[in-house]
């Protein structure tokens, strides 16, 4: 008897550090990327080549950086990205939750062929051509409002979305038509509060989104500087930094001297620099949505 209670009171701590420290190892496994990116972001170029930078630098500098900042068009190009996620981020949110809102009535009679025509975009794509010259016929080349109107609905947002909305007691609902709410009333004071959790989930998805894409910007404005994003700027700096690969050494744009191996970077060290550059933003503004994401991920997920 005294046996099983000991081993009653013995399993419990054993769970817990086992479990404890498996977490532990996961969490360094999936900290060690990015630990290692920042690592190499802050060491010497030349350095960086012999290998061996694992969780901390071993020639220190910052010239990885002032070769990114060097250019003197990032910090226009970071305006425009924030610029343009914000709009987009608001925006999508938006107008495909009014449009989820008005698949997801049941008294609409055009519910399920729209949806249907909706759920195709997602399979079948014109390709690159026919929307360029859909671009072109719309007046938007070399416009901010090509990285606007082409993202203003998503298909796949809208199915998630009025798949929670569906989740909304429909007598909530009718409760607000008998008092005298319309359908846009309804809309804007119930079913979007109600749908905080999955719509931070979903602006998160479309921030990232709109943060990291630079092929629209090198497709449609490539000719017009004071359009052109963060993350195109950064890809023509690595993209200039890789085709000098031939030199062991990459000049930062300013005047540096070939001469001193401290003033220079290499193609692996301002990549590593550019990572960071890229994803600290996005990284700042998860935290406030960390709590919303978790539960906005389960949508559909529990059926009654």
């Amino acid at each position: 008897m005294k046996k099983s209670l000991g081993t009653g009171r013995l399993e419990p701590i054993l769970f817990t550090s086992f479990n404890t420290v498996f977490m532990i190892c996961l969490v360094l496994v999936t900290l060690y990327p990015f630990i290692n990116t920042i690592a190499v972001s802050f060491n010497e170029g030349n350095d960086t080549i012999r290998g061996g930078i694992y969780l901390w630098p071993r020639e220190w500098t910052f010239q990885n950086y002032k070769a990114i900042f060097a250019t003197g068009t990032i910090f226009d190009a970071f305006l425009v990205s924030v610029a343009r996620t914000v709009i987009s981020t608001i925006l999508n949110i938006f107008l495909t939750t009014m449009l989820a809102y008005t698949l997801s009535r049941r008294e609409y009679v055009f519910r399920q062929p729209i949806t249907v025509i909706f759920v195709l975009t997602m399979y079948f794509s014109a390709g690159l051509i026919p929307n360029y010259f859909l671009i072109k016929d719309l007046h938007l080349l070399n416009s901010f409002w090509v990285y606007i109107f082409p993202s203003m609905i998503s298909a796949f947002n809208m199915i998630v979305i009025r798949t929670y909305i569906g989740t909304i007691p429909e007598s909530l609902l009718e409760s607000a038509k008998i008092d005298g709410a319309g359908d846009f009333k309804i809309f804007m004071r119930v079913v979007f509060p109600l749908c905080k959790p999955v719509l931070a989930t979903i602006a998160l998805f479309v921030a990232v989104g709109a943060w990291n894409s630079w092929f629209d910007a090198f497709i449609y404005t490539s000719s017009r500087q004071n359009l052109s994003t963060l993350q195109y700027e950064l890809m023509k700096l690595l993209s200039s930094t890789m085709n000098s690969n031939s030199n062991p050494t990459v000049q930062n744009g300013v005047g540096m001297d070939q001469n001193s191996a401290r003033a220079m970077v290499t193609p692996l060290s301002i990549r590593a620099a550019i990572t960071v550059v890229a994803s600290v933003p996005i990284l700042m503004v998860y935290p406030f949505m960390q709590k919303y994401f978790v539960v906005g991920l389960n949508v559909g997920s529990v059926k009654e």
